[in-house]
């Protein structure tokens, strides 16, 4: 009985001992998950089909679908950083190349956003163009503002701007050109909507703050930020993305309301991704990640991925990054290179 006793109270402390090598183990892996670094990490995301999310009204259905791609992209930590050694296409990016000086993650969350919602914009108005539909240009909704500068003393959010100086505008391309020739503490007579009440307001030109700087000499400007152009679409489109963020999108949000807006349905059955930016023209941009992108379209078994061939910004273009992701994960995937909409639409129709 005595033997029986001392076994039952070794095992008792075996137990004991376990638990708390468990419990111990769970708290260093908690704390050095909550030591941040220097970097962000970031991994092949999801493909996400753009049909449930991009209703164009009257629009034509699909019996393939378009998807954008996406990267999950966090604050690097000890064990993400350990991490991303395994695998090529985890990343890691050091914090300054992310987000700018004296940037917060939410300052950073809400310019990615704000890309999102420009990219969009842009989308939309090449896809119209392309497919001979009506854009109506109304001005730019005013949303924020720098501090320190002239906007923020004299406009409020909601203000719309329609005219510079008597001359009407229609969008923010036509509100920079307007603007691009004044000099600090000049000021410019923008004519403005306020709830439905017409206001001519003076507004001073000023120097940006140097973090804000695009270029190597001070720039000026009414120090609006993250305007809106106002548009009306005819006919009606509409784009919900929920929290996704960045302008990477743009070209996918095209080829779904061109889809939408024409009579023959350019998927052919087939699941079509890819990335790349765009502007009001149709251009196509290169973007960051493409190769985590491909992974996440092989993920997801897409048939087409289309990739921006810009080289602007270096020697290699995201499209030879795509091709040479494709081939090291071996993925049956075509991958199309692309530098405007029309390319993209021009493969569909006559390669697919």
């Amino acid at each position: 009985m005595e033997g029986e006793k001392v076994v039952s109270e070794e095992r008792k402390e075996r137990r004991f001992s376990r638990t708390w090598l468990i419990v111990g183990l769970i708290i260093v892996l908690l704390f050095v998950y909550q030591i941040p670094m220097p970097y962000y990490y970031s991994q092949p995301g999801d493909a996400v089909g753009l049909n449930e999310f991009i209703t164009v009204e009257d629009g034509i259905g699909e019996e393939g679908e378009f998807y954008l791609t996406t990267i999950r992209q966090s604050q690097a930590n000890l064990i993400l950083y350990a991490w991303s050694f395994l695998s090529p296409y985890r990343v890691l990016t050091p914090e300054e190349a992310v987000r700018m000086e004296g940037e917060t993650d939410d300052d950073y969350h809400n310019r990615q956003l704000q890309a999102m919602h420009q990219s969009q914009d842009a989308a939309q108005v090449a896809a119209y163009e392309a497919a001979g539909a009506e854009v109506h240009e109304n001005g730019i909704l005013v949303t924020q503002f720098v501090d320190g500068m002239g906007a923020k003393e004299v406009l409020e959010s909601g203000d719309i701007i329609t005219a510079v100086d008597g001359e009407n505008i229609g969008n923010i391309t036509e509100l920079n050109e307007s603007l691009e020739e004044k000099e600090a503490e000049q000021f410019a007579q923008l004519s403005v909507n306020r709830e439905g009440n017409a206001l001519e307001l003076d507004v001073e030109m000023v120097e940006f703050p140097e973090a804000m700087h695009h270029a190597d000499e001070p720039t000026v400007g009414l120090g609006i930020e993250f305007p809106v152009n106002q548009r009306e679409f005819d006919p009606e489109v509409n784009v919900e993305t929920g929290d996704i963020g960045g302008p990477s999108a743009g070209l996918m949000f095209s080829l779904e309301i061109y889809n939408q807006l024409t009579e023959e349905d350019l998927t052919y059955g087939l699941d079509i991704a890819g990335t790349g930016s765009i502007d009001e023209e149709g251009n196509v941009g290169r973007i960051g990640g493409v190769g985590q992108k491909v992974v996440a379209a092989d993920n997801a078994d897409i048939d087409v991925f289309f990739a921006p061939q810009d080289t602007d910004l270096g020697d290699t273009s995201d499209y030879e990054m795509a091709v040479e992701a494709a081939e090291d994960i071996d993925t049956p995937m075509t991958i199309v290179p692309v530098l405007e909409l029309q390319d993209a639409v021009d493969y569909l129709e006559n390669d697919v």
